[in-house]
């Protein structure tokens, strides 16, 4: 089933002469022995190409400790300590593929062949993929759409405006999903490749990425994205080619990113691995850098009867010993971090389970939290070593999956209508409940509980997609970073507590590291200018290169 990341690879060689070799940022041509004379022919030197796109596809990383919901150590990102960086890879990489992109749309754009037009159309999908990696961080920038020569004047193009930056994406996913087969269609040699269902998730993603960063600002643009989320993420609902993974019981949250989870009729849009062609070593790597929930995290998790730990009539159990907090909770929350003494299958320990403490086997124990999702039970893998693309963990990284859409039409329609029906939650919010057999959302219960709809439909966001790189991006679309992200990052409760006995917390550099209610900080003077800190600055070698020449490369307000 992982066949297709072997033709990638193959035709990765290629295409880095070919593609995005160049150093210049926003890309010269590139001056090859390769040309085109003797290429763009088939429907297979176009596959060709297009492979080299999904090489870019986004590898497991720590994304979230850019946010207040994981932790390993402090990030100049999530701490306010970002400075101006001469070089940017996800600026240089990103045009890179959107220059390989160009090309393979400009060489197809006059063919009506049916198989080139869907290359074609995965070179869109793929220049909307970069532009959005782009968009996210940046805003708008300068939007270049044919593929240059060295004396080319669009090499000086200025940036353009969020809003037109995020409309070329949606008009580039709108055509591509027409040439795009449907999932079911998709062959077994073929799987993993991008389709119709992944350009219209997409554009959900994006259009409600720009429609509530413009709402929470007060733009007026807000509800034309809000009703391009609406209407993408209901025709991937629609379209009846996914569901949500159940193959693993009660288990399946979990299992789902692990090896049980990929290609499932979940998957929209995977990182795709295949053991003996590229593997990683995550595993290893959460072991011994640590990608460690925090107090902020553990909090949002609601109790066994859908309230929140701090409501009236809550079951929580507190925080006395060392599994209390984890009792009668979701089970997404026992899912996603261990329960401090429960023996597991781990890194090192492939086949005889070992009890999991926050300092052992796990090595960072800064906030007191374990790492579970991920965490493979592989026996060969767990035992073969950290190394590197040569691995052998395989299990894929899930990028677009449907669970995100149904959160995206949830989001969308609240914050289109400012309401949402109870049917709309059953055909959403409450399918990701099912599956973990949490009670159902509704008004009633809302209303019932004293709760806010908001704030449910972004906790549910939050807990089903936690530590899967999305929350730096929420809270600064809902324009609350300002408020979560200068707050002390936080972990266990050591004060009154079993872990005040339990070393290395039972030490009185450690006893003293904690807030007045005696959790743990973990770390402390953290900021956030919300006048410059909802965007990344520019790299500044791009800025210097435009004024060299004469032309001005707006940075950033604030930077």
């Amino acid at each position: 089933m992982k066949l297709t990341y072997r033709y990638i690879m193959l035709g990765l060689v290629l295409f880095t002469v070919m593609g995005s070799s160049c150093k210049r940022d926003l890309n010269l041509v590139s001056q090859d022995s390769i040309t085109d004379s003797t290429f763009w022919k088939t429907a297979s030197d176009f596959k060709l190409a297009a492979n080299n796109l999904y090489n870019g596809l986004d590898r497991f990383g720590f994304e979230d400790t850019e946010s207040d919901i994981a932790f390993n150590f402090p990030n100049s990102v999530s701490n306010g300590n970002l400075q101006p960086a001469e070089t940017s890879g996800q600026w240089n990489d990103s045009y890179g593929y959107i220059r390989s992109a160009n090309n393979i749309m400009e060489k197809g754009a006059a063919i009506e062949d049916a198989d080139i037009k869907r290359y074609v159309a995965e070179a869109k999908f793929f220049r909307a993929w970069y532009y959005w990696k782009l968009l996210r961080i940046y805003g708008g920038v300068p939007l270049i759409t044919k593929v240059l020569s060295a004396d080319d004047p669009a090499l000086f193009t200025p940036r353009s405006g969020r809003g037109e930056t995020a409309d070329l994406i949606l008009k580039d996913l709108d055509e591509a999903q027409h040439d795009l087969p449907a999932q079911p269609d998709i062959t077994s040699a073929d799987m993993g490749r991008i389709t119709k269902g992944a350009a219209l998730a997409l554009a959900a993603r994006v259009a409600l990425f720009e429609g509530t960063w413009e709402k929470f600002r007060g733009e007026a643009g807000a509800s034309k994205y809000l009703d391009a989320a609406v209407t993408a993420s209901q025709a991937v609902i629609n379209s009846g080619a996914y569901t949500l993974y159940t193959g693993s019981a009660a288990q399946s949250y979990r299992y789902l990113f692990l090896e049980a989870g990929d290609d499932s009729h979940e998957t929209i849009l995977d990182r795709r691995y295949a053991r003996n062609i590229l593997g990683h070593d995550m595993p290893y790597q959460y072991d011994g850098t640590g990608y460690n929930p925090t107090r902020k995290m553990a909090d949002l998790y609601l109790d066994k009867n859908g309230l929140p730990i701090t409501a009236a009539g809550t079951v929580f159990h507190g925080y006395n010993t060392f599994g209390s907090e984890f009792q009668d909770r979701d089970p997404r929350m026992t899912m996603t971090m261990i329960i401090p003494g429960t023996l597991t299958n781990r890194v090192f320990f492939p086949v005889t389970k070992i009890a999991n403490w926050p300092d052992k086997p796990q090595r960072n124990f800064n906030t007191g939290y374990i790492l579970y999702k991920y965490m493979s039970e592989d026996p060969v893998a767990n035992n073969s070593g950290q190394l590197g693309d040569a691995s052998l963990f395989d299990y894929d990284r899930h990028l677009i999956r449907y669970a995100e859409v149904l959160l995206i039409y949830a989001e969308a329609v609240y914050e289109k209508n400012g309401s949402i029906s109870d049917n709309d939650l059953a055909l959403s919010i409450n399918k990701l409940r099912d599956r973990v057999n949490m009670p159902h959302l509704s008004n009633a219960f809302v209303t019932a509980n004293g709760l806010n709809m908001r704030t449910e439909i972004r906790r549910e966001r939050t807990v089903e997609l936690t530590l899967e790189g999305f929350r730096y991006d929420d809270i600064r679309r809902w324009k609350t970073a300002e408020t979560e992200l200068p707050q002390d990052v936080k972990g266990i409760k050591i004060t009154g507590t079993e872990w005040a006995t339990r070393a290395p917390y039972s030490d009185p550099s450690y006893q003293n590291k904690v807030d007045a209610n005696g959790f743990l900080i973990a770390e402390t003077s953290r900021k956030f200018d919300p006048n410059k800190d909802y965007l990344q600055p520019l790299p500044t070698r791009e800025i210097a290169f435009y004024s060299a020449n004469g032309k001005t490369l707006e940075q950033n307000p604030g930077w």
